[in-house]
């Protein structure tokens, strides 16, 4: 599982997570919901290994073992993902070049054992079949990452990626910013249409709103405020803010 204790976080000496606690086991949805400010992102950039973020204090772990340890690329190996808010625009590098490197660089620990390495054109045929299916223009993916990109396009994306590296664990940071109730629906299609065929992963789902929690069912809901877990619940939880907000949190 993925496991959070007491974790403390300091960006540019301001202490933005005071102690957080957090559980993401295998097969689980955790939506994660918090206004502005609250440390949701601080989270997931702190689990992935931004340094930007210091962990002052408290652990991290992922089935056990220590990922303060450990360098960002070692993360992703054992099966980490994460989705940014606003996805980087990477100029020189296509989107298949940079899945293609992504999926040899982690394939020994995330694919299955036994599965045999892809070839060129077997990988190329993959990517666009999962392309399709998120109904992603087949173009895209010999474009620059996100060059051009509509914020839609740069969220079907990142759902692409997760889509092909099939990681263990994805915690998801806002992915229905910006999302027209199009995008939406289809970018949670893709995220419901993924943890049915890897039953077996979990998901973090950070957001603001309560609007992505109808198209994708959490199996628990945390509230965060002002860098600690204040409240966690089911769908009533997510019922209660969208009908009261946040303030009767702090």
């Amino acid at each position: 599982m993925l496991k959070v204790k007491g974790l403390k976080v300091e960006v540019e000496g301001k202490e933005i997570l005071k102690g957080v606690d957090l559980v993401v086991k295998p097969g689980e949805v955790v939506g994660i919901m918090g206004p502005n400010g609250s440390g949701k992102s601080t989270l997931g950039y702190s689990l992935a290994g931004h340094p930007r973020y210091r962990v002052s204090g408290g652990k991290m772990t992922l089935d056990g073992k220590d990922l303060l340890k450990m360098r960002v690329d070692r993360r992703a190996r054992l099966g980490l993902f994460l989705g940014w808010q606003s996805p980087a625009t990477v100029k020189g590098v296509t989107v298949e070049q940079m899945l293609r490197a992504a999926i040899l660089h982690c394939r020994e620990e995330v694919c299955k054992k036994g599965e045999k390495c892809l070839t060129v054109s077997e990988f190329r045929k993959m990517l666009v079949e999962e392309a399709k299916r998120l109904k992603i223009d087949k173009r895209f993916l010999w474009r620059p990452i996100n060059e051009g990109f509509s914020g839609g396009e740069k969220k079907k994306m990142e759902i692409l990626q997760l889509a092909v590296l099939k990681p263990r664990y994805a915690i998801l940071d806002e992915t229905d910013s910006g999302l027209d109730i199009d995008a939406l629906k289809m970018v949670a299609q893709g995220i419901n249409r993924l943890k049915k065929e890897n039953p077996k992963m979990g998901i973090g789902l950070i957001t603001h709103y309560q609007r992505i929690l109808k198209y994708i069912k959490p199996d628990r809901v945390l509230v965060m405020v002002r860098g600690r877990i204040v409240k966690s619940g089911g769908e009533e939880l997510v019922r209660r803010v969208e009908k009261e907000g946040y303030e009767g949190f702090k």
